[in-house]
Order: C-alpha cells, then structure tokens, then sequence
C-alpha cells in the first residue's frame, strides 16, 4: 500500500476553516489562536513544516483538504518516490 507524507505551513493559515470542514477526521481549529491544526502532524524542524505520513485509504480525503485550503498551504507528496500529489 502506498503512504504519502502530508505537510502543512500553519504559519501561512488565515484561519478559513476549510480543511477542517471536508476533513475534520484530521484537522481541527486550534482555540488559542484559531489556526487549523493537522493531527498527530510533527513539525519538521529544517522546514518548519508540519508533517505526517498517512495511508492510501486517506488520500481523498486529504486531497480534497488541500484542494479547498484558500491559501494552498497544505501539500501531499508520494512517501517513497517524493513526486508531488497536490
């Protein structure tokens, strides 16, 4: 089964709210500052990204997660060739 490596630039979050409503199985708002927050996500600390690998079943979910982000901060990539998804 094929894995992909999700990363997130919550810095760059305007707090839309919009992965969280396609898919709150993974993102929820933080109440201190009103970002989105993406579970069990590690911050990368070359990057300064948000990262976490998920499963093949995940996938449209995620996608369409990334795809409503108004700011397209959220990005999804192939774990074991790096290509790009979204």
């Amino acid at each position: 089964m094929t894995k992909y490596k999700v990363t997130y630039d919550r810095d760059g979050c305007i707090s839309a709210a919009a992965c969280v409503a396609v898919n709150a199985k993974w993102w929820v708002l933080d109440a201190a500052d009103g970002r989105a927050n993406l579970l069990n996500a590690e911050k990368n600390p070359e990057t300064g990204l948000f990262e976490v690998i998920i499963g093949e079943g995940e996938l449209a979910a995620m996608k369409a997660a990334a795809e409503v982000c108004p700011v397209l901060i959220i990005h999804i990539y192939n774990a074991e060739t790096g290509e790009q998804v979204f």
